[in-house]
C-alpha cells in the first residue's frame, strides 16, 4: 500500500514536472528565436550603412564622368569625309562594270560557236567508232567460232588417237603365237560383223603360228617348252573346191577373209574351203558335211559331228580390234587435215580481229581528242558565263571594290565608335538614376531597422527572466520528486526482500515433498525386490519365524557371489541396447531381402544371357547358311567352271589347305579329314565351360576354273577382286542393306569380267541402291544416273550430272551386245 501511494504521488510529481519542463523548453525556443532575430535586424541595420556608403561613392564617380564627357565633332566630320568618298566609288564602279560585261559576253559567244563545230566533228568520229566496234565484235565471233572448231577438231582428233591406242594396245598385248611368232589372225582382215563366225570355224587355229615348212614349225614348239602351243604349215597344197551352198543366203567364208599375206591368206582360205556363214543352222541340207557358223559363233562340224560355240572375248577381238584399228587410221589422218585446216582458219580470224583492233583504236583516238576539244570549248563557255554572272551580281571586284571596302570599313568604324559612346552615355545616366532610387530606399529602411532592433532588445530580456522563474520552479519540482522516489526504492526493495523469503519456503516445502515420494518409492521397490529374491531363492516372502541353517545361509551366500560374479562379467548395463537390437534386426531383414532380389536379378539374366546366345546362334547361323549358300552360286556365276564356298573354322586350328600352300593331290583328302572333324565335334557338342560358336571364323575357299587351290596371294588381282565381289553380294543376298559403296572395284578386271559384274548389279539393282565410284565407260553406261567433276576453261572445277532413263540404259546396253 505504501508502494502503491509513492507511485501515485511520483506520477502526479511526474505530470506537474513535464508541464513545467515544457514551458521552460518554449520560454528557452522563444528566446532563441528572438535572439536569432535581434542579431539578424543589427546585421541588415549595418548592411544598410555600408551599402548607403558605397553608393554614395559609385553615385559621385558617374556624376563626375557625366561632367567629363562631351560631344565628338570630329568623329562627326570623318564619318561624312567616308560618306563622300564611297559615293564617288560607286559612280567608277558602274563604268568598269560594263566594259567587262561587255568583253565577256563576246568571249561566250565564240566559245559556244566553237562548241558547236567541234559537237558536229564528235557526231562523226563517234559513227565512225561504232562501225569500228561492229567491225572489231564480229571479226571476235568469227575468231570464237574458228577457235570452238579448231578445239572440237583437237577433242575428235585426240579422242581418235586414245581409240587407236587402245586398239594397238590390245593388238600388242594380246595372247602371240608359240615361240612369240607372228599368228594367223595377224595377217587377216574379216569383213565386219564376221569376226566371232571366222573366230568359231577356225578355232584355236586363229591364233596359231605362221611357218614355211615342218621343220620350221617343229623348232618354232621346240622353243615354246612346256607350254606347247600349235603352227600351220605354208604349203602348196591346192584348196579344195567349195561345194555347193548348204542353205539359202549362205555365204562362203573364205570370201570373207583378206590380208597383206600372201601365203597366209592363201593359208587361211584353204582352212575355211568348206566353211559357210548361215543365218540359222536348222536350215541346212541334210548331206552338208563341211563346216556351217552363224554370226553369233554357233559352228556345226558335219564331218566330226561337233557342235561348238565360240566365246565372246576370244580371238574374234583380235579381227575386230584390227577392222577398227584400219577405220580409225583413216580418221586420225581426216582429223588431223581437220584440225590443221581449223587451226589454219583461227589464225586468219585473229588477224581479222587484230586489224579491226587497231581500226578501232586510231577511231577510239580520234573520238577521245575530240572530245577533249569540245570538253575546253564548253569549259570556256562556262567560265565566261560564270564570270558574267558573277560580275552581274557582285560588282564590287578589283581595286575599286577593295578601296570601297577599305572606306565601308572605316566607316562602320566610325559609327560603331559613335553608337558605343550613344550607348555608355545613356547607360550611365540610367545607373545614376537606379542608384540614386535606391539610396533614399536605403535610408528611408535606416529608423526602421534601429526600432525593430530596441523592441527586439526589451523582448528578449522579458524572456530571459520569466525563462530564470520557470527554472526555479522545475528545479524545486525535481527536489521533492527525489523524496517521494526515494520513499518508492525503500518500498520496492522492502518487497523485494519479502519474495526472496518467500521462495526460499516453497523450495524447502518442495525438496521435502521429493524426498518423501523418493522414500515411498525406494520402499515399493524393496518390497518388489523382497518377493522376486524370495521367489527365486524359493522362500516365502515374509520374514521367518526362524532363522536359516548355517547350510541354507552358505549355499545362499555362494549363490549369491556366483550371481555376482556373472553380473560383473556381462559389463556395465547398456541402455540403448534394445535400440541396436532392434536396428541390427531391421539391417539384417533388409539384407536379407536384398539377397533375395539380387539371386532373383541374377537367375533372369543368366536366362536372358542364354536366350541371347541362343538367338545368336541361330541368327549367326542362319546368315551364314544363307550366305554360303549365296556364295557357292555366285562363285559359280563369276568363276565359270571354277567354285567356292565358306566354312567355319576355329581360331585355335591350323591354316585350311585351301589358302595355305597344300598340293593339289592333298586338298581333297584333308578337307574330308576336316568335314569329318567338324561332324564329330557337332555330335559330341560343346566341351564343359565352352559356349557354342566360341573363336569360330569363316574361311573362303575359291578354285577358279583351270587351277589348283593355291595362296590367296598368289591370285591375280582380277580373282581377288572377283572373290571379294561374290562373298559381298553373298552377305547382301543374306542381310540386304539399303546402299552400297562400291569404289573403283572393277578397277582390275578385263571387258568380260566387267561384264559379269555389271550383270550382276543390274539383277539386284531393285534391291538395293549401289553407288559405284569407276572410270570404266561400260560402267559408266550400266549407271542410272552420272555424278562426275569437270574442270572449265576457267581453270575452275564443277560437279555435273546427268540421269540416264531406263530405255536409253537398255539402248545401250543393246548395242553392245549387237557389237559383241
Amino acid at each position: 500500500a505504501r508502494r502503491e501511494r509513492a507511485e501515485e504521488a511520483l506520477a502526479r510529481r511526474s505530470e506537474e514536472r513535464e508541464e513545467l519542463a515544457r514551458r521552460v523548453y518554449t520560454a528557452r525556443s522563444s528566446g532563441e528565436r528572438v535572439e536569432g532575430r535581434l542579431e539578424r535586424t543589427r546585421e541588415t541595420a549595418d548592411d544598410l550603412r555600408d551599402r548607403i556608403e558605397r553608393r554614395e561613392r559609385q553615385l559621385g564617380g558617374l556624376h563626375a564622368q557625366a561632367a567629363e564627357d562631351q560631344p565628338d565633332e570630329v568623329g562627326r566630320q570623318r564619318v561624312d569625309s567616308l560618306q563622300a568618298q564611297l559615293e564617288e566609288l560607286d559612280a567608277e564602279r558602274t563604268v568598269t562594270l560594263e566594259r567587262e560585261l561587255t568583253a565577256l559576253t563576246a568571249e561566250r559567244d565564240a566559245a559556244a560557236a566553237r562548241v558547236e563545230e567541234i559537237a558536229a566533228d564528235a557526231d562523226e568520229r563517234r559513227a565512225a567508232l561504232a562501225h569500228a566496234d561492229e567491225a572489231a565484235e564480229t571479226a571476235r565471233r568469227a575468231r570464237k567460232a574458228a577457235e570452238a572448231s579448231a578445239e572440237a577438231a583437237r577433242r575428235d582428233a585426240a579422242q581418235i588417237g586414245a581409240e587407236l591406242a587402245k586398239a594397238n594396245q590390245f593388238l600388242r598385248s594380246h595372247a602371240p603365237a608359240p615361240g612369240g611368232a607372228h599368228s594367223l589372225a595377224d595377217a587377216l582382215d574379216v569383213e565386219p560383223g564376221c569376226e566371232l563366225a571366222v573366230a568359231a570355224a577356225l578355232g584355236g587355229r586363229l591364233g596359231a603360228a605362221v611357218v614355211e615348212d615342218l621343220g620350221a614349225g617343229c623348232a618354232l614348239l621346240d622353243r615354246s617348252g612346256s607350254d606347247g602351243g600349235r603352227a600351220l604349215i605354208i604349203g602348196d597344197a591346192p584348196a579344195r573346191a567349195a561345194t555347193d551352198p548348204p542353205a539359202p543366203g549362205a555365204r562362203a567364208l573364205a570370201d570373207l577373209v583378206d590380208g597383206v599375206g600372201g601365203p597366209e591368206l592363201a593359208l587361211a582360205r584353204r582352212l575355211l574351203a568348206d566353211a559357210w556363214l548361215v543365218d540359222d543352222l536348222d536350215a541346212l541340207a541334210p548331206g552338208f558335211s563341211g563346216v556351217a557358223v552363224t554370226k553369233t559363233g554357233r559352228a556345226w562340224f558335219a564331218r566330226t559331228r561337233e557342235l561348238r560355240q565360240a566365246p565372246q572375248g576370244g580371238g574374234e577381238r583380235v579381227l575386230e580390234q584390227r577392222n577398227r584399228r584400219d577405220a580409225l587410221v583413216t580418221h586420225v589422218d581426216a582429223s588431223i587435215r581437220a584440225e590443221q585446216e581449223a587451226l589454219a582458219g583461227v589464225e586468219a580470224a585473229r588477224a581479222a580481229v587484230g586489224a579491226a583492233d587497231a581500226t578501232r583504236e586510231e577511231a577510239d583516238r580520234a573520238l577521245r581528242g575530240a572530245d577533249r576539244e569540245r570538253t575546253q570549248a564548253v569549259e570556256a563557255q562556262r567560265r565566261a558565263a560564270w564570270l558574267i554572272e558573277e560580275r552581274t551580281r557582285a560588282p564590287e571586284q578589283g581595286e575599286a571594290a577593295v578601296r570601297r571596302a577599305q572606306v565601308l570599313g572605316e566607316l562602320a568604324a566610325e559609327q560603331r565608335v559613335a553608337e558605343r559612346a550613344a550607348r555608355e552615355r545613356a547607360e550611365r545616366a540610367g545607373r545614376i538614376q537606379r542608384l540614386t532610387a535606391q539610396l533614399e530606399r536605403d535610408r528611408a529602411l535606416v529608423p526602421a531597422a534601429e526600432r525593430l532592433v530596441s523592441a527586439l532588445a526589451v523582448a528578449l530580456a522579458a524572456i530571459r527572466s520569466r525563462t530564470e522563474g520557470l527554472e526555479a520552479e522545475l528545479s524545486a519540482d525535481r527536489a521533492a520528486g527525489e523524496g517521494v522516489a526515494a520513499e518508492l526504492r525503500a518500498c520496492a526493495a522492502e518487497e523485494a526482500r519479502i519474495q526472496t523469503l518467500l521462495r526460499e519456503r516453497g523450495e524447502t516445502v518442495t525438496v521435502n515433498e521429493v524426498r518423501a515420494q523418493q522414500a515411498r518409492d525406494a520402499s515399493a521397490e524393496t518390497a518388489t525386490e523382497l518377493h522376486g529374491l524370495a521367489e527365486r531363492l524359493g522362500l516365502a516372502p515374509e520374514p521367518a519365524s526362524e532363522a536359516l541353517g548355517e547350510q541354507e545361509a552358505e549355499a545362499l551366500r555362494t549363490r549369491i557371489e556366483r550371481l555376482a560374479r556373472r553380473r560383473e562379467q556381462l559389463g556395465p548395463v547398456n541402455p540403448l541396447a534394445k535400440a541396436e537390437y532392434d536396428e541390427a534386426l531391421a539391417h539384417v531383414e533388409e539384407l536379407e531381402t536384398q539377397r533375395t532380389d539380387l539371386e532373383t536379378a541374377l537367375r533372369e539374366l543368366r536366362t536372358l544371357i542364354r536366350d541371347t546366345d541362343k538367338q545368336i546362334q541361330e541368327t549367326f547361323e542362319a546368315t551364314f547358311t544363307a550366305a554360303a549358300k549365296n556364295f557357292e552360286e555366285l562363285s559359280a556365276t563369276l568363276f565359270p567352271g571354277g567354285r567356292g564356298r565358306l566354312r567355319l573354322v576355329r581360331e585355335d586350328s591350323g591354316p585350311r589347305p585351301v589358302l595355305g600352300g597344300a598340293d593339289a593331290q592333298d586338298a581333297d583328302a584333308r578337307e574330308e579329314a576336316a568335314a569329318a572333324a567338324e561332324e564329330a565335334e557337332a555330335a559330341a557338342g560343346p566341351e564343359p565351360g565352352e559356349a557354342e560358336g566360341d573363336d569360330l571364323g569363316v574361311e573362303i575357299e575359291i578354285t577358279p576354273a583351270g587351277k589348283a587351290m593355291k595362296r590367296l596371294s598368289l591370285l591375280s588381282g582380277g580373282e581377288k577382286s572377283m572373290t571379294a565381289i561374290a562373298f559381298l553380294f553373298a552377305v547382301f543376298l543374306a542381310r540386304p542393306c539399303p546402299f552400297y559403296i562400291l569404289d573403283e572395284v572393277e578397277a582390275a578386271l578385263d571387258d568380260l569380267n566387267i561384264g559379269r559384274f555389271l550383270d550382276l548389279l543390274r539383277a539386284h539393282r531393285d534391291r538395293a541402291q549401289f553407288i559405284v565410284v569407276t572410270h570404266q565407260k561400260r560402267t559408266m553406261e550400266a549407271a542410272d544416273t552420272l555424278y562426275g567433276v569437270s574442270m572449265g576453261d576457267d581453270g575452275v572445277s564443277k560437279v555435273v550430272s546427268r540421269h540416264l532413263p531406263r530405255d536409253l540404259v537398255a539402248e545401250a546396253q543393246a548395242r553392245r551386245a549387237s557389237a559383241a
